[in-house]
């Protein structure tokens, strides 16, 4: 793996910064494990303490989520050249230090929501910052990789956490266990983020003083913002797949559980659905990361998206948990071709002098996806069913992949 030094010792590459880099994979699993913890026991909550029958109220959590963390997303790129990529990492896990025992005892359902705006406070600073930092440190060579081991960190403990969460709920209850796990997160997650994390604000300057000029550098936010968000034919293509990535995402959060819920499946047998999914998703991005280096990004994800779509429907037409099993790890193959690709696309083709901006333009839109995502199916689920919600969002995710066909250009330097 290539390996660049400065003069004053700031050295680009994953072998060469491989100490820091694991640090910052540890906090994303924790970033991760955050979010894990709601995966299986949130969507049970709404139905079976608060009573929340319609599912439009049920998913407010995910609206809230969502919406916040998007907006994040954007300050948080924005804040990362301004004040470094450090102190913003550090913020978000301030953030989250209430957010356990708010799950755990908030008295009513409008605690819930306002636990899940402080979650997507924390998840839009931490979880962008530890993309950014990691662009940072790998150069442009291993980006893929670099993604890939970013995103399988935060989806395997996502995953790992919805089944342990699944797990103790079903012996010790839906509150106030299974979120003793996100309390010991927080703690440790912001001791290493204090005490071992460096800041990486200078590797990015680094390369952009070398850096092959492709679009200005003299950029202002609007100008990345137009740009990342329609103007560039790569760029605008990716924050539309990512928007309705993270779209399907918010279905399998909140109307998966309540489907197989009705069709009598236990918490224990929800919480492994819920964890299949994101493990599928967390492990197989050590390989796509890696692949998309190798064979460029564009293929894969429209591949990816494709196969998103035929797993959703997997689900809306399956009534076991076999085929609602292997739909889950369908739809995890296919998250995994897009998701750390469509962050290498953005690291491609953004000039690193911006490239923090730029991601935080990208998880603006497909974190948005996670608010209408959770709109969207609550609608159609109180108008029409879960499983037309499900089918609509499946059409969607195939209409996606077909537009990244067609107008996206492969971003590798290599293809």
């Amino acid at each position: 793996m290539t390996t660049t030094t400065t003069p004053g010792g700031i050295r680009l590459g994953l072998r060469a910064n491989l100490a820091q880099f694991s640090l910052l994979v540890a906090v994303n699993a924790l970033v991760g494990g955050m979010l894990g913890q709601e995966r299986t026991v949130l969507p049970l909550l709404a139905d079976d303490v608060f009573h929340l029958s319609a599912y439009t109220s049920a998913l407010t959590y995910i609206l809230a989520f969502g919406a916040t963390k998007a907006v994040t997303n954007f300050f948080a790129g924005t804040w990362s050249d301004r004040f470094g990529r450090k102190p913003v990492l550090i913020a978000g896990w301030l953030v989250a230090l209430p957010i356990p025992a708010m799950l755990a005892w908030g008295p009513s359902w409008a605690w819930i929501i306002a636990a899940n705006i402080l979650l997507g406070i924390n998840q839009g600073l931490t979880w962008s910052t530890t993309v950014i930092m990691k662009i940072d440190l790998v150069g442009p060579e291993r980006r893929g990789l670099a993604m890939g081991f970013n995103e399988a960190a935060g989806y395997v403990a996502v995953a790992a956490t919805a089944m342990a969460t699944g797990a103790i709920a079903e012996h010790a209850g839906l509150r106030p266990e299974p979120f003793l796990l996100g309390a010991a997160y927080v703690v440790l997650a912001l001791g290493l983020s204090t005490l071992a994390i460096r800041e990486t604000r200078d590797h990015a300057r680094f390369e952009a003083a070398r850096h092959p000029v492709t679009h200005t550098s003299e950029l202002t936010t609007g100008q990345i913002a137009r740009l990342t968000s329609l103007s560039d034919r790569a760029l605008s293509a990716a924050s539309q797949a990512g928007m309705v990535n993270n779209l399907n995402d918010a279905l399998a959060w909140g109307i998966f559980p309540l489907l197989f819920a009705a069709h009598g499946l236990s918490i224990a047998q929800i919480g492994i659905l819920a964890a299949l999914y994101p493990a599928v998703w967390g492990a197989g991005q050590m390989l796509t990361g890696w692949w998309s280096d190798h064979i460029g990004r564009k293929h894969l994800i429209t591949a990816g998206m494709l196969l998103q779509a035929a797993a959703i429907a997997l689900v809306a037409v399956g009534t076991t948990f076999g085929v609602w099993a292997t739909a889950q790890v369908l739809l995890g193959v296919g998250t995994a071709l897009v998701y750390p690709t469509l962050l290498a696309v953005i690291g491609d083709v953004a000039h690193p002098a911006w490239r923090a901006r730029a991601v935080g333009v990208y998880r603006l839109w497909r974190d948005g996806g996670f608010a209408v995502g959770a709109l969207l199916a609550g609608v159609l689920a109180d108008a029409f069913g879960l499983t037309t919600a499900i089918w609509a969002i499946a059409a969607l995710t195939a209409a996606s992949g077909l537009v990244v066909a067609v107008r996206m250009y492969e971003t590798h330097p290599r293809n």
